[in-house]
């Protein structure tokens, strides 16, 4: 299967090549005027200045990781772990690097030209060196993975043991490949998210409500922190947040091919080498031809000369990466899975088992991107419904958008749920994890096009600040309602692909802590599996409860510290006297830092003490459980934003 993994690295070199003609061309394009020039240098030294001192909290944290697992694990996990951890860190810096950068040529673009599409272009080639560099940067890492441990995989079939604990020393390769992006992802996705809606909300709270100037307005101190949390939330955070997601579907679909082998072997039953290895493979090549879906679908969009509406363009973009994804994948299919004796594998369909459940994952994905569309997009019901009530005061708003929210939620977990019982029938729980493979095999243009959306955000911020020509405002804004659409629908799918990896890691958890040949069941009415269940519900309520709290804490200094500058600096409100930017960066960044920690360490520490007291089936509780709420959480839409509703009425 050596060719097969070349191929993927032939793939992801030609990614960072396109990766790299993108930022060139962008950073190639003019800024604009000095004053365009000089509040796109604050955001961009601001957005720098936050990562830096992320990353350095999170060297230390990493080297320390590494060395434990070097020490009492193995160099195997350690060196794995390492070089996840620097995949993940490297695609967020580079793309929110990109973001900071296209900004303000996405506002010039719009100046000069006063054309949307070929604004449209500018905003897209800069999200896509997030998506690019994410999808490529992922199996970059796997790809190393596989040749620098290749004695472990040609030897799937041998088992060590450990302190009496029997495991596949190639499945804590990769297992420590998915942890070292979760890591990254884990801090990256809680501190950006902590910075960006402090900075938002201190922001808005004083300069909108109190003092009573535009949302973007250069008079307001805390604007430049708000356009910073654009990019270390939205950029870097994401972009993390589902390069994790996207590690996590492929290298479960590949682990649990492990569990299984191992379950049929203690059983007795046959199962043929060659078909572990090929089920090991299979969703690393299925990812790699999905990246080189992804490069031909944003090659359509480059090219395509008519662009003037935003929302069909990039939605047949991310359709022609999806239908692409499936064609190639299904050659892949029969290349690798015919003339196999699959024995009493539950391939219902034959040897085109895995590339249908693959597709159900595709389908869905595409099918959880319509409905996110539906319930945010100002060309439909649900917003329009919301603006209209806008007309009757705040709190008739509030209360339709958190109805519009839970009410939401119903058709998106309907598609999960049927998705993942098709998968499971057409190819057994090693379809599950295929089904997450298969979503986020497009996940290369799935990010562009979220990425796409903060930087709009920012470029209609750098309009508004440097006092543009209304009509460059309102491309931009347009840019930004679409954009906040994209947003939803990434989202949608982060959330999507990450039940169903939870599912197919969970498969493998049981697979690990029942004796080998037993069936890997979880009974619902064990007490340990009950009140860890119980538990693990609560867990996300209160995770989302202490990054709420902390959002709140952070944003009560922005407020104050906004306050402070409107009385003390003489000629502010009136425009006669700047603001001092650097210090609402500071405290933004202090306090999402500060504030990251208790959360990081709940989450990673928790289902380790939780199994050393209580043991396993206590553990596999905790985790259906916090997966189970978190789904219920993450597809609430009531986080509607005001700009797309404030668009809404304005036209």
């Amino acid at each position: 299967m050596s060719y097969l993994i070349g191929v993927v690295f032939a793939i992801t070199v030609m990614g960072c090549i396109f990766a790299f003609h993108n930022y060139s061309s962008v950073r190639s394009l003019p800024e604009g005027t000095e004053e365009m020039q000089e509040i796109a240098a604050h955001i961009r030294m601001g957005a720098n200045t936050f990562l830096k001192s992320e990353y350095r909290v999170l060297v230390w944290a990493i080297v320390g990781v590494t060395a434990f697992t070097a020490v009492f694990l193995s160099w195997h996990i350690a060196i794995s772990f390492m070089i996840g951890t620097i995949m993940s860190g490297l695609a967020g810096f580079i793309g929110m690097k990109m973001a900071t950068y296209a900004n303000v040529r996405v506002t010039n673009m719009a100046r000069t030209t006063l054309d949307i599409g070929k604004t449209l272009k500018v905003a897209l080639k800069g999200g896509s060196v997030m998506g690019i560099c994410m999808d490529s940067f992922a199996l970059i890492g796997a790809v190393i993975v596989f040749t620098v441990f290749k004695d472990d995989f040609q030897s799937l079939n041998s088992e060590v043991n450990w302190c009496g604990f029997t495991f596949v020393p190639f499945a804590y390769d990769m297992l420590a490949y998915s942890l070292g992006c979760s890591t990254i992802a884990l801090f990256s996705r809680v501190g950006g998210g902590i910075y960006t809606k402090a900075a938002d909300m201190g922001a808005d709270l004083v300069g909108k409500t109190e003092v009573n100037i535009p949302e973007d307005d250069p008079r307001n101190p805390g604007v430049i922190a708000d356009c910073v949390g654009d990019n270390v939330g939205d950029v870097a955070g994401l972009g993390s947040d589902l390069l994790e997601s996207y590690v996590g579907s492929f290298m479960s679909a590949s682990i649990l091919a492990i569990s299984i082998f191992i379950n049929y072997n203690a059983r007795g039953q046959a199962f043929i080498p060659q078909l572990l290895q090929n089920m090991v493979v299979y969703p690393i090549a299925f990812s790699g031809l999905g990246l080189f879906a992804c490069i031909v679908s944003l090659l359509y969009v480059f090219h395509k000369k008519n662009n003037n509406n935003p929302h069909e363009t990039l939605n047949n973009a991310t359709w022609i990466a999806a239908m692409l994804t499936a064609i190639l994948n299904l050659a892949t299919t029969y290349l690798l899975f015919n003339n196999q004796d699959f024995g009493t594998l539950p391939f219902r369909f034959g040897l085109f088992s895995p590339f249908v459940a693959a597709f159900s994952g595709i389908a869905s994905g595409v099918a959880i991107g319509a409905i996110s569309e539906y319930y945010t997009s100002y060309d439909y019901a649900p917003t329009k419904k919301i603006a209209n009530s806008a007309k009757e005061g705040a709190a008739i708003i509030i209360t339709k958008g958190l109805g519009l929210g839970m009410s939401s939620n119903m058709p998106s977990v309907l598609v999960l749920a049927f998705a993942l019982l098709f998968a499971y029938l057409a190819a057994g729980i090693y379809g599950t994890a295929m089904a997450a493979v298969g979503m986020l095999s497009f996940v290369g243009m799935t990010v562009s096009v979220d990425t796409y959306g903060p930087i709009s955000d920012n470029a209609g911020g750098i309009a508004e600040m440097s006092k543009l020509d209304q009509k460059v405002r309102e491309i931009t804004d347009k840019l930004d309602s679409v954009g906040n659409t994209t947003a939803a629908i990434g989202k949608g799918f982060a959330i999507g692909s990450a039940t169903f990896a939870a599912v197919s890691l969970m498969n493998s958890y049981l697979y690990t802590y029942i004796p080998a040949g037993s069936d890997a069941v979880m009974n619902l009415m064990n007490p340990l599996v009950l009140a860890g269940l119980l538990v693990g519900a609560a867990l996300s309520c209160c995770f989302s409860g202490i990054l709420i709290d902390a959002v709140a804490k952070s944003a009560k200094k922005m407020v104050n510290e906004i306050r402070r500058q409107f009385k003390e600096i003489k000629g502010l409100s009136t425009g006669e006297a700047k603001p001092d930017y650097a210090k609402c960066i500071q405290i933004a960044t202090e306090g999402a830092l500060s504030e990251m920690k208790t959360p990081a360490i709940l989450a990673i520490c928790i289902p380790v003490i939780s199994g050393l007291i209580f043991g396993p089936e206590f553990v596999a509780g905790i985790l259906l459980g916090a997966t189970v709420v978190a789904i219920i959480l993450f597809c609430h839409r009531s986080k509607l934003k005001l700009d797309t509703i404030k668009f809404q009425i304005g036209n």
